[in-house]
């Protein structure tokens, strides 16, 4: 498994910007898919985005589609989360996670990531 720690979280207006990065350690950063997930208080921990090993193809939920852009530097052992045109429905803590390596394809489901960070929060204020 591999340690995740994410930074960038903070309080914005309402069509804003943050860019949040989750760093990895250890040496096989490369063989994980990485995710966001994203959990609101009272709601359940809901994907936002995707990236396969090799940054080829990214995957993002319909909300923010358009609006995110999920990067990844292998070489830094970093995931990125690039989010414009932010919502006060955006609000909530913002988790990046490492997809099962067993796991081929991409998934959006939050039991198949097997390591996640500690969270990191979004607020964003109307």
């Amino acid at each position: 498994q591999v340690q995740l720690v994410e930074s960038g979280g903070g309080l914005v207006q309402a069509g804003g910007s943050l860019r949040l990065s989750c760093t990895a350690s250890g040496r096989t950063f490369s063989s994980y898919v990485m995710g966001w997930f994203r959990q609101a208080p009272g709601k359940e921990r809901e994907f936002v985005a995707a990236v396969t090993r090799s940054a080829g193809h990214t995957y993002y939920s319909d909300f923010v589609k358009g609006r995110f852009t999920i990067s990844r530097d292998n070489a830094k052992n970093t995931v990125y989360l690039q989010m414009n045109s932010l919502k006060p429905e955006d609000t909530a803590v913002y988790y990046c996670a490492a997809q099962d390596p067993g796991i081929v394809v991409v998934t959006t489901t939050p039991r198949t990531y097997k390591s996640w960070g500690q969270g990191t929060q979004v607020t964003v204020s109307s």
